[in-house]
Parts: C-alpha cells; structure tokens; sequence
C-alpha cells in the first residue's frame, strides 16, 4: 500500500494548527502538508512541509494535489457561527464552494478518504433541547448552520453518487489553550480562561445558566483521528455524526475556576450571541459515535479547567 499524503486545509485555525500536529506524529512529517491563506501558525513551524492555498481557488487546489500525490484531504476551513452572521453571503459562499471543490477533486483524483466537519450549529430551536438525537428536526437559523446542514448532504451525495469517502463529526463547542477561537459562539469558554489569568474577571457574553455541549480539543482531535482510522464498513452515517463529551455554563466553568483562582468574579452581558446560543441544543445525543467506532471521550470540566489553567499559566 502506499504511503497517505494527507492535505490539511486551514491548517493554521483552531483545529487545523492541533489536529496537523497529531496526524504528523502519526503519519511522519513529510507526509502531512500543511495549507491556508494565513501565515503559517508559530507551532506549525519546522514541523513539516506548508504552502500558502486559497481553497476557493479550484485550479490551484486540484495542482496542489496532484503535485503532492494527496490521498486524504482535511478540509478545516470555514467562517464560524457569530463571524458568518456579519457576513451571510460571504460565509455562505466560502464554506460550501470550499467543499464543493474538494468533493470534486476528490472524486476526479480518486481520493482514499475526505475529512469534512460540522457542527451542533445544524441544530436549531425545534431540535431537541436534551440528548438531541443524531436523526432530529433540524432547522439552524444561523448562516453557518445552514451551510453545515447544506454542507452534511454534498457529503452524502457524494459518497452515494460518486463512491467518495467522505466522513464527518458535528463539532461542539472546541476549548483550547494553543490556538485562538475563530469567531464562534462558544468562544467565551477560551476566553474566561486567558482573563482569569490575566485580569482575575471576565465579562461573559453568554449568561450565566447557558448550557452547551462543549469538548476539550484532545478530545476532539481524538475523535477526528479515530472516525477516519475505522473501517468504512463501520460507518454507518455519511452525512455527520453526533459527538459529545460534557455540557456546562459560563456559571459552571467560573465556578471551576474559582477553585483555582479564589478572588477570580465574573460579570455578564449577553449579546448577539445568547440568542445563537439558545438556538442550540443544551446536550447531545452520541450514542450511534459511541456504537459504530467506538468513540469516549476522557476530559471533564474539572479536568479541563486544570489543564487549561496550567497551559495558559506557563
């Protein structure tokens, strides 16, 4: 068999700067190249090979990976819930013709295996406020949930129409102390922790009882490695799984904090975003995760509290 080329696109956001790191101590340097249209994040660099790439450039994309014989693409690139809502027409556009174009390159280059994520911003405020189960109504009423939900059937199309093997996971909230938020509404549970090391407060633009479903980033570079390592047999949803880990509030984490941080206050001013955020789901139903590929997740809000803390701290 020959070795995987894997492409990452928007390498340097959130998830792209993490989840290349893992896959090149997995796969060796060489073999995973890095890409965006930002500068190469500081972690990424001397670990690999990274090019500058405009994913909405079609042609330029499709010779990038032929030059670089790819056989997998992770495609990270998008514009996130409370930034898309700036600019409807532009997230619309960026995050479905980005993946458009790299269903098609991976249908005309016969691609092994397509990494695409979306995310509980599919969900809207008929879904199920509980265990929102995998099959639900859905109906987002944010750009970028639409654009997911849009973005989840182009998959399955593809992958029935054309064979391409493209697999998914609706992201929750992401917490991570190595790269920044992109603009999404859950970006508060990052923030609260660089202030309360900082400032000792943090003014919250959720209120205190807004529970989500939210995950630590090893969790979820975990999931994203383990969902495209399992046998295709296995997979039995081709548009995106559930996956979950814990849900909690800005009250909850600022109480963990408190632990840690004693004279640590919090305030709270909801804006734009609490009305995103009461659209969503409170929890998530994984169970067809758990079922299919065996997914678990490890990290609870104490643990991660500490782990946050200690990272940033240093």
């Amino acid at each position: 068999m020959a070795k995987e080329k894997i492409l990452v696109i928007g390498a340097s956001g959130q998830i792209g700067v993490e989840l290349t790191l893992a896959l090149r101590k997995i796969y060796g340097e060489a073999q995973v190249v890095a890409s965006d249209l930002r500068e190469e994040n500081n972690l990424l660099k001397g670990t690999g090979p990274y090019v500058s790439l405009d994913v909405m450039n079609k042609e330029m994309l499709h010779v990038q990976v032929i030059r670089q014989n790819v056989t997998q693409i992770y495609l990270l690139a998008a514009i996130l819930s409370a930034t898309g809502e700036k600019n409807p027409g532009l997230a619309w556009h960026l995050n479905t013709q980005s993946l458009l174009n790299v269903l098609d390159i991976a249908r005309e280059e016969q691609l092994q295996k397509v990494y695409w994520p979306s995310s509980i911003a599919v969900f809207g405020p008929t879904s199920p406020k509980n265990n929102c189960p995998q099959q639900t109504i859905i109906e987002p009423t944010t750009v970028y949930g639409i654009s997911k939900y849009a973005g989840e059937f182009w998959c399955k199309y593809y992958h029935q129409r054309f064979g391409v093997d493209v697999r998914s996971i609706r992201y929750p909230g992401l917490i991570s102390y190595k790269s920044s938020p992109g603009g999404g509404t859950t970006d508060y549970a990052v923030e609260i922790f660089q202030e309360a090391i900082e400032e000792k407060s943090y003014t919250s633009f959720l209120g205190a009882d807004t529970y989500l479903p939210m995950m630590y980033m090893p969790d979820a570079i975990r999931a994203t490695i383990e969902l495209m390592e399992s046998d295709a047999k296995k997979i039995s949803i081709r548009t995106s799984y559930n996956v979950a880990a814990i849900s909690f509030s800005p009250g909850d984490i600022a109480a963990e904090i408190k632990k840690h941080i004693p004279d640590f206050t919090i305030a709270y001013k909801p804006d734009y975003r609490q009305q995103i955020a009461e659209s969503w789901p409170q929890s998530i139903d994984d169970s067809v995760a758990r079922k299919d590929w065996g997914w678990k997740h490890e990290y609870d809000l104490p643990r991660i509290t500490a782990d946050m803390l200690n990272n940033l701290q240093s």
